[in-house]
């Protein structure tokens, strides 16, 4: 049996690179490993679970329905934006253990490009990760 792939609201993914902009800030602004931490477990539940689990996309639903946002616009496999999540996973995560070893420069400039890119989706809708997952998709032909 087939199943479909979870089809999600377009908005949610640009909801949550918003929030993910916010902590990552201030995450770096007061170099702080422990907002670090809580953003990359925020990135696992979302890759390892699905983004029915993720805790930004729940804050979405819930203000969805809560504020009546209404229908949403379009929608998308969850694919892409689970694999930027994977992405951002492994950026903040290698960034949290350069600093826990000791090279916070590499670590904070790890987690600076997730800083860039979660801004650039919060603030155009252009999800990065979604744009590589999908072009790896075509050049290595759909699982």
């Amino acid at each position: 049996m087939v199943r479909e792939p979870l089809q999600i609201d377009v908005r949610g993914p640009q909801f949550s690179a918003a929030i993910t902009f916010v902590v990552l800030c201030v995450a770096f602004l007061f170099r702080s490993p422990v907002v670090l931490a809580l953003q990359v477990v925020v990135f696992a539940v979302a890759t390892l679970a699905g983004l029915r689990w993720s805790p930004y996309g729940n804050i979405f639903r819930f203000l969805k329905r809560r504020l009546d946002w209404g229908p949403p616009p379009a929608t998308e496999p969850e694919g892409g934006p689970r694999f930027a999540q994977l992405m951002g996973l492994l950026f903040s995560g290698a960034g949290l253990a350069a600093i826990t070893l000791g090279a916070t420069g590499v670590g904070w400039a790890l987690v600076l490009v997730v800083v860039a890119l979660s801004g650039l989706l919060a603030a155009t809708g252009l999800c990065v990760g979604c744009e590589a997952y999908a072009l790896g998709r075509r050049l290595f032909g759909a699982a």
